[in-house]
């Protein structure tokens, strides 16, 4: 507490501002809290414009997910390429770190995800229906799977098994909506939406009704339950009067859940991280940079306590839900070996060393990426992925952005007008870059051809019906965007932008300033 010149009291917050200048001793950071060492003028002071900075802050895992430290890894096939696809050629890539779902999204989850559209677009049975898994995926010409059509989805025996029958674009959209219950529920409880927000949306509130991210960012007028009578708060208008919304430089809204590359899934799946000292333990070693464990499947050397050698109490035991042979799903009564006929629990077996479920076996999962096998050759060797295809928020004649029939902003593709002039990219469409075809005049041989075109998207896993070859991280295989199957399913991931080794830990060397000594005349 500071005693003003008037006798009264008040609370001075300080805040730790991000500076964009050097100071005396190179650190980016200023030593006088609240002020910018660029410029010299104060932050969240009224007289000095109130410009505001938060508190430095990292992005938190949003419910469901788990960190994973990035790092360099070899990418590809880690055993011998018996089905002789050559789509997996090892190469060394580096993954930053991310967030990525324990599990596999189960049935509840997608269930939930239904409730909330039947009831906010109760007038629009086409929304609904768009988002129906197909449980037909289950039917076979030569076998009684009818069951599994009518009770795998609904009934509650299956509620934290793994959802089948979404397609790519399904997942996609289940990920959008999740970022937005997410972001939604944070801004109810600090009290920028209203209390009765969800409840009015829930009751046939449709696209104006419902709460979207983007469209709370760019215009919150958009969002019908936003407050415009802001609550007493930190953020401060350039009046210093309290402000209504939240922007994104406020750290409060979470990063958008999405589908993650391939890359980011194929690291998070060989969960290398006992390899070196761990940083969830703060371990002060560094500079190890092992690369030992060059594992074929998900589980590695020996993070979780596996074959215990002086009981014998692990070993020997089914370490994923996969199809041993013919005719051999689960093994004989009485022994079973993976306890599971079809699919699993999404908390079955062993996490790997980065806390992950089922990274081989039970299903297939959908990522993000665009399908082709040459992958290999067109590589980025840093965060790589294809399928970028780059779009604009979407403004009408009057210059107003405008919402979908699911609430979210409406958008355009880039012209190559509009970037033909750009280092980086010349095209808004780079899905089919470098990739052999004739539109991208790039060419790696002569009458090859392909079923393969932009909607082929990547699977990753193996499931409970495939063979162990297909349970190592490094094989890969696709479908169109557009199909489902009894032995797909997914999870979400999430970005994450902080220090590699995660939140509280330092970003960067920093070493101690010293003094040096000076030389000596002679």
């Amino acid at each position: 507490m500071l005693k003003t010149f008037s006798g009264k009291y008040f609370i001075l917050v300080a805040v730790a501002a991000l500076s964009f200048g050097a100071c005396k001793n190179g650190s980016i950071f200023s030593k006088k809290k609240g002020k910018s060492s660029a410029t010299g003028w104060n932050y969240d002071d009224k007289n000095m414009g109130n410009f505001h900075v938060a508190k430095v802050k990292y992005p938190k895992a949003g419910p469901g997910l788990v960190f994973v430290q990035g790092g360099s890894f070899v990418m590809g096939a880690k055993d011998e390429d018996v089905m002789g696809d050559w789509n997996n050629v090892p190469r060394r890539v580096t993954v930053p770190s991310f967030f990525i779902d324990e599990t596999e999204v189960a049935n509840v989850h997608y269930r939930e995800y239904l409730y909330w559209l039947e009831n906010t677009f109760s007038n629009d049975s086409n929304i609904i229906n768009k988002a129906l898994p197909d449980t037909l995926v289950w039917r076979e010409e030569l076998a009684y799977n009818e069951p599994y059509v009518e009770y795998y989805f609904r009934y509650p025996s299956y509620n934290y098994y793994p959802v089948v029958g979404v397609t790519w674009q399904q997942a996609h959209d289940f990920c959008i909506w999740r970022t937005d219950r997410v972001n939604e529920l944070n801004l109810i409880k600090k009290g920028y939406l209203k209390k009765d927000a969800a409840k009015k949306e829930m009751k046939g509130g449709g696209s104006d009704g419902s709460f979207n991210t983007e469209a709370y960012l760019i215009n919150p007028e958009l969002v019908q339950m936003a407050k415009s009578k802001p609550k007493k708060t930190d953020l401060k208008d350039i009046n210093g009067k309290p402000r209504a919304n939240v922007r994104m430089e406020d750290g409060i809204l979470n990063m958008g859940d999405r589908l993650p590359t391939e890359a980011e899934w194929e690291y998070a799946a060989y969960g290398l991280l006992d390899q070196n000292p761990n940083p969830r333990k703060k371990e002060k070693q560094s500079g190890e940079e092992n690369r030992t464990n060059q594992q074929v499947y998900s589980w590695s050397k020996n993070p979780n306590g596996l074959r215990d050698n002086r009981r014998g109490s692990w070993q020997g035991k089914f370490l994923a839900n996969f199809k041993r042979g013919s005719g051999d799903n689960m093994g004989i009564a009485g022994g079973l070996n993976d306890r599971a006929a079809i699919t699993g629990p999404v908390k079955s077996f062993y996490p790997n060393a980065f806390g992950l479920y089922n990274m081989s076996g039970n299903v297939s999962e959908w990522v993000g990426d665009v399908y082709r096998p040459m992958t290999s050759l067109d590589a980025q060797d840093f965060n790589y992925f294809r399928g970028n295809k780059f779009q604009k928020l979407y403004k009408n004649a009057s210059g107003e952005y405008e919402r979908d029939s699911l609430g979210r902003l409406k958008k355009t593709e880039i012209s190559d007008e509009e970037v033909k002039n750009r280092a980086n990219y010349q095209k808004n469409n780079v899905i089919n870059y470098q990739d052999g075809d004739s539109s991208s005049q790039v060419y790696y041989g002569y009458g090859i051809t392909s079923l393969i075109n932009d909607e082929s998207r990547v699977i990753k896993g193996g499931s409970w019906n495939d063979r162990a070859y297909w349970l190592s991280p490094g094989s890969r295989r696709y479908m169109q965007e557009t199909q489902a199957a009894s032995t797909v399913g997914f999870r979400c991931a999430q970005t994450y932008l902080g220090p590699p080794e995660g939140p509280g830990f330092k970003d960067a060397n920093n070493f101690p300033s010293r003094k040096q000594n000076s030389r000596k005349k002679r």
